[in-house]
């Protein structure tokens, strides 16, 4: 036979029949013993619903000053 195989084959063999899973893969008995679950609230879909109506557009003249730069162009 090959010694890869013995190289791949062997570890994969040994580490299935181990007995006992590592710490970090046993669940904790915390975790376990008290379940823990958010109570079920009920929360309407439109409460933060804001009704709002077409309006008329403001003077955009204005509003550009207000943007632009103090000394006229951008440089």
């Amino acid at each position: 036979m090959k010694p890869s195989l013995f190289v791949v084959g062997l570890p994969l063999v040994i580490g299935g029949c181990a007995s006992t899973l590592p710490p970090d893969v046993v669940a904790s008995s915390a975790a376990v013993e008290q379940p823990f679950a958010r109570p079920a609230a009920y929360r309407s879909p439109i409460a933060g619903y804001v009704a709002r109506q077409p309006v008329d557009p403001k003077p955009w003249r204005r509003q550009n000053d207000l943007q632009s730069p103090a000394n006229g162009d951008a440089p």
